[in-house]
């Protein structure tokens, strides 16, 4: 298992360092689930990061293979440029990105790109550890009783 600040993702104070007591307070209120009381569940993804959609691979089509884009149904033509999501699903670079500008997954399966949220970013941190602690007493509960 992992120490507190490697869990928390958090770096001890450094020498003559001072605790930053609103921030402390932040992560009080994150810790005991305000996340759902504030609603953060309940909002739609930001968009994805202008850095995530630069970075995503651009592929130019040769031939007509019978692929079609998942978004506007259309046959992939030759000399047409597609852009593939982390996932491996690809799109219609005039598909794809509008749909990138409202909002930060794929289409398809809803695998999620980074975004420039730092409260979103938070929330998926805290919900992907919530998870993973899950998993690792669900694992501790099975070593011990079976």
């Amino acid at each position: 298992m992992a120490d507190y600040f490697d869990e928390m993702g958090w770096q001890p104070l450094g020498e003559g360092e001072a605790p930053d007591h609103l921030l402390h307070l932040a992560r009080l209120l994150r810790d005991f689930g305000m996340f759902d009381v504030l609603g953060e569940d309940k909002k739609l993804p930001p968009p994805a990061s202008k850095d995530a959609v630069k970075n995503l691979k651009e592929v130019e089509i040769r031939d007509d293979n019978g692929e079609q884009c998942a978004v506007c149904l259309k046959n992939y033509s030759a000399k047409e440029i597609m852009k593939i999501m982390p996932c491996k699903h690809n799109f219609h670079s005039t598909c794809i990105l509008p749909w990138l500008d409202k909002t930060n997954s794929c289409p398809v399966c809803r695998h999620e790109l980074p975004t420039n949220d730092e409260n979103y970013e938070l929330y998926r941190k805290e919900k992907h550890r919530e998870k993973q602690r899950a998993a690792d007493i669900e694992n501790l509960h099975n070593s011990m009783f079976s």
